[in-house]
């Protein structure tokens, strides 16, 4: 069947784990560095990132590491403690499937995608700032 390993076990079991059928994962927390896996993408259906609080921010970084420097474009699972308040946010990083903490409402997690109609800063599907949206806008607006 299908299984998620952790980094180590990734690392200490390679070659039997690709021997096995069945879909792969791996699970990365919160202070593994990507770079340890980016060479092995290839064999991953998903990739799950354990958030232990939900103030640790480091799995957003490991998040954007993944889609911007190494390229990933398969599943990015948010796991470990993902409540409703960072679901907006965790997506805005890369991630496009989370594993809500025991006893958050889906529904609920599922609004928090409409909490904000515009966002400031950078993310992974929109590379520029609120700002140069703008400009960019009034000077194709200007140049009509």
């Amino acid at each position: 069947g299908d299984v998620i390993v952790s980094l180590a076990q990734w690392q200490a079991q390679k070659a039997a784990l690709l021997a096995r059928g069945g879909r792969l994962g791996v699970w990365l927390a919160s202070n593994d560095d990507p770079a340890n896996v980016a060479a092995d993408l290839k064999h991953f259906a998903l990739v799950a990132v354990d958030f232990p609080h939900f103030t640790d921010g480091r799995g957003c970084s490991i998040a954007r590491l993944l889609r911007e420097r190494y390229g990933w474009t398969g599943e990015l699972r948010a796991i470990g403690h993902v409540i409703r308040d960072v679901v907006f946010y965790f997506s805005r990083c890369g991630f496009d499937a989370f594993d809500l903490l025991a006893g958050e409402d889906a529904q609920a997690a599922l609004s928090a995608f409409g909490d904000f109609s515009e966002a400031y800063q950078t993310s992974v599907e929109r590379p520029q700032p609120l700002f140069r949206r703008r400009t960019g806008a009034a000077q194709t607006a200007a140049a009509k």
